[in-house]
């Protein structure tokens, strides 16, 4: 009997990699819960500037080190400090071999031993052609590897710029620039940032104001304030349990015990309940007369909304060095007619002053989803419309003492000598940029005012939140502040350092000898236009996820403030807008759904595997929601000859995954190049895949603490694998399956479980080369199956101590067989009907009777795909009826 005895494709030239074998999500999660927290700490060069959907970066060091470690005699072991002298492991150690060997799926840890070392590789060369903020690229340069990066966005290749020349900065070049900006213009922003303290006769200094809009009632004229509820702030220091509350008959600001419960105002009496403000969902109430109609409808109507300065929170040095009591220093108080003197004295400076003009983007709004949605056909989450809010141009998200503010700053960096310095700075007025605008509210709950990019997107509130746009002694976002996050980024790569975790306690290593971003290389650029061939060890990154980001839309809002100032150095900032239409995104704003969306990440990857050494590696992180974006995925790669080895899940605990339920997570993804792929039926695959989750699942359920969900998501990668190697040629029923069909029956049998039953366990003995008694054991555990229903089915049996399979050629499983076909029919199973046929058909006996009898569904077509698969013998594809040649028997 002909058997195949090798249906894979593995490479066996090619070196697993540690990362292949095992990945220590346990310790990465730990690490990451604290550095999400505590980026300015863990790793403040991040905090250098808001990018979005940033991974932590100690995952992505951690897939360097799994990765990029497969040559013990090229890797050196610093000890941590600035003198960097060589560790015990030394060079090419032998203990470093040992530690690469001994990773494996039950235990990854033992590699994990070098995550705080000082590691140095030699010889490799990595790329990240989607490097976004960067994350991968500083990772891998503190391995000393060479490394290159391309995006097409110029913000995020101007943030990445300034992280990867961080590490030869000068923070004395640093601080002398800032002190010159300090002296041009800081004490003039700050005079306009001032109110008279409440407790003395003197001024403090504001850290926020706070705007609402007010708008009038279509009935009776009266004006009516767009609070949400009267809250100002959570209480502080001795009052942590009351409310500051804004009273709306006298305006006074005034502590209350529950902002949910009627209260008194304590300067003029008026009863009221803070929870109930003015405004009903989208719907205005007015004071005066009840009148109730929709906010939007109003404005869309052509009636038009305006700001009031109701009230502010500060900040008073004075008292503050009179040893006043806390809560005294820092608090909330009514806005007066000064306060307002203060900002028009502000808005008349900036329509004097023409010089500052050419730093400020007086520019239309690009209509795009997230600021116009509703010029664009289509569906999608978070569709914006900008204009509904008075929102048209660049300038309309900003008040007039906001942008003076932030002109002044810019136009005192742009004399700056200087250009790295001056670079830096402006990095720093940037990132200010989300928290010093009119389209942030405050946070009740932590006072302090929001981001931005909370939801990434731009939600305009009603009541707006104007920061300190250089800064008082406390407050955030400002762009003090944000210098202090920028020098602390720029000391870390010069010196960068690295936290872990034992026993629950964190450490953290003396400073490393070697900066961040040396032997790194960046590009502004489509990366599907790389020409590299043959070339990276290593592809590392983290790819777009069809709608999740609209990093062009959301970018633009910087971008149009970098331009004045970077356009006459770099030519990527000379375009009015940041590339949009050669962004690969489901976006309707550039007519991109679903299948423009593979097709160009197909493009994508297809380029990445030209770029790719013959056995290198890519391995990249992925955002996921439910089986059908896994069947994307796995198609772009496959379809781009890759095969995914390995997937594991990043922080998460992804129990609703295995309930079936849809759940967002993100996900590394391990792939290779693909060998000569093999064809297999599905019946073959899916007991493979079935037999490697259920030992997958075994090998991680009694080594390692896991999450079951996190349990799934590396036995999907398991069963990926099995998948990637035959993907193209894996047929059902006579069909080719897609890779999507096929990770939907994956999905399941992940989630659901599956058992295998005898025929599975005797396909399995016949591609068995010299299957025994033994081999029937070993299969039929774990499965529906046992040795004992499998003889009485005369599947096999003992005969002189041999070990005999029940084929078709078997006389007494021929026996058996015949016996059920002259009685119930009913009782045949596949199996029995597939041998039956296959032993007429080896007669010269006609089938067609038996075709025309019984029903040929496709578990039978299957299984006879399955049997050819598994013997080598065609003749099982021909008997259903596909050779016509048949009928004459």
């Amino acid at each position: 009997m002909s058997q195949e005895t090798d249906r894979s494709a593995e490479r066996s030239d090619r070196k697993e990699l540690p990362i292949e074998r095992g990945f220590p999500i346990e310790r990465i999660n730990e690490i990451a819960e604290k550095e999400g927290r505590a980026k300015q700490w863990y790793r403040p060069i991040y905090t250098m500037h808001k990018w979005w959907a940033r991974r932590p970066g100690c995952l992505f060091r951690a897939i360097s080190l799994y990765s990029l470690l497969d040559d013990p005699e090229q890797v050196e072991v610093h000890k941590p400090g600035k003198n960097g002298t060589l560790d015990a492991y030394g060079g090419g150690h032998s203990e470093v071999e040992e530690l690469i060997k001994n990773v494996d799926m039950a235990d990854p840890g033992s590699l994990w031993e070098l995550y705080p070392k000082d590691v140095r590789i030699g010889n490799k060369k990595i790329l990240d052609p989607f490097m976004g903020g960067g994350t991968s690229l500083v990772e891998a340069s503190r391995f000393g590897v060479e490394a290159e990066g391309y995006d097409l966005n110029p913000v995020a290749w101007f943030i990445t710029k300034k992280e990867i020349e961080a590490g030869e900065t000068s923070i004395e070049e640093l601080e002398d620039a800032f002190e010159q900006v300090k002296s041009d213009v800081a004490d003039e922003i700050l005079e306009y940032y001032k109110t008279t303290c409440p407790h003395g006769d003197h001024d403090a200094d504001v850290m926020y104001n706070f705007w609402v809009k007010e708008i009038d009632c279509r009935s009776c004229g009266h004006t009516i304030p767009l609070h949400q509820d009267f809250r100002v702030g959570k209480g502080r220091y001795e009052n942590d349990n009351k409310y500051n509350i804004l009273c709306p008959d006298c305006e006074s600001v005034f502590l209350a015990d529950d902002w949910r419960e009627e209260c008194l105002c304590t300067e003029c009496g008026y009863e009221f309940v803070p929870e109930q403000g003015n405004v009903d969902y989208g719907d205005y109430i007015c004071t005066e007369c009840g009148q109730k109609y929709s906010i939007t409808e109003q404005i869309e109507e052509g009636e038009e909304f305006h700001l009031r300065l109701s009230a502010l929170e500060y900040h008073c040095s004075h008292c503050a060095e009179q040893g006043s009591p806390k809560s005294k220093v820092k608090g909330y108080k009514t806005a007066t007619d000064d306060d307002w003197r203060r900002y028009k004295e502000a808005e008349q400076e900036w329509e004097n002053d023409e010089s500052l003009r050419q730093f400020v983007p007086n520019k239309s709004i690009r209509p795009g989803w997230k600021t116009d949605a509703t010029q664009f056909d289509g569906t999608m989450p978070g569709n914006g419309n900008l204009p509904r809010h008075g929102v048209k141009e660049w300038t309309d998200m900003f008040n007039k003492r906001q942008i003076l503010s932030i002109s002044k700053i810019l136009k005192s960096i742009n004399s700056l000598e200087n250009q790295n310095s001056r670079e830096y700075l402006l990095l720093a007025l940037s990132n200010s940029l989300p928290t010093n605008n009119m389209l942030t509210g405050y946070d009740y709950s932590y006072n302090k005012i929001q981001h931005l990019f909370k939801s990434n997107s731009f939600d305009p509130p009603r009541e707006a939140c104007e920061g300190n746009v250089w800064g008082a002694e406390y407050g955030r976002g400002t762009f003090k502040s944000i210098w202090d996050m920028v020098k602390r980024g720029v000391k870390y790569a010069n010196y960068p350092t690295e936290r872990y975790i034992i026993d629950g306690e964190t450490k953290e290593t003396a400073e490393f000898s070697q900066p961040i971003g040396q032997n790194t290389t960046i590009h502004q650029g489509d990366m599907r236009r790389i020409n590299a061939e043959d070339e990276y060890d290593a592809i590392i990154t983290d790819p777009p996820y069809y709608n999740n980001i609209l990093y062009s839309e959301l970018s633009d809002f910087f971008y149009v403030w970098l331009k004045p100032i970077l356009e006459q150095e770099y030519e990527c900032f000379e375009p009015e807008h940041t590339p949009r239409a050669e962004s690969i995104v489901v976006n309707p704003a550039s007519g991109k759904g679903s299948e423009e969306f593979e097709s160009e990440l197909k493009q994508a990857f297809s380029r990445i595997n030209t770029a790719l050494k013959e056995d290198g590696v890519v391995a990249f992180t992925y955002h996921h929601s439910n089986s059908e974006s896994w069947g994307e995925l796995l198609e772009s790669l496959c379809e781009t000859e890759f095969e995914v080895t390995a997937t594991y899940p990043i922080n998460s605990d992804l129990n609703k995954f295995m309930k079936g339920e849809s759940v967002s997570f993100d996900i590394v993804i391990v792939a290779r190049k693909a060998g000569e792929r093999q064809p297999i039926s599905w019946n073959s695959l899916r007991r493979n895949i079935y037999r490697t989750a259920q030992k997958t699942h075994k090998q991680l359920e009694e080594n390692r603490n896991l999450a079951q969900g996190d349990i799934g998501v590396i036995e999907m990668g398991e069963c990926f694998h099995e998948y990637s190697k035959h993907h193209g040629k894996v047929m059902r029923a006579g069909e080719e399956m897609t890779a999507k069909e096929v990770v939907n029956e994956i999905y399941g049998i992940i989630q659901q479980g599956s058992e295998l039953g005898e025929i599975d366990v005797f396909l399995d003995l016949l591609e068995t080369p010299d299957a025994t008694y033994n081999d029937l054991n070993k299969l039929t555990r774990g499965t529906d199956a046992s040795p004992e229903q499998m003889e009485d089915m005369r599947l096999y049996r003992m005969e002189g101590g041999n070990f005999i399979l029940g084929t078709w050629d078997d006389e007494k499983r021929m026996a058996y067989i015949q016996e059920r076909v002259n009685g119930d029919d009913e009782a045949l199973n596949a199996l029995d009907k597939a041998q039956f046929l296959r032993y007429r058909y080896e007669q010269g006996k006609s089938t067609q009777n038996y075709l025309s009898k019984w029903d040929v569904d496709d578990e039978l077509r299957e299984l006879c795909e399955g049997l050819a698969d598994v013997t080598g013998d065609d003749t099982y594809r021909r008997i259903l009826g596909a050779d016509s040649t048949l009928g004459e028997f």
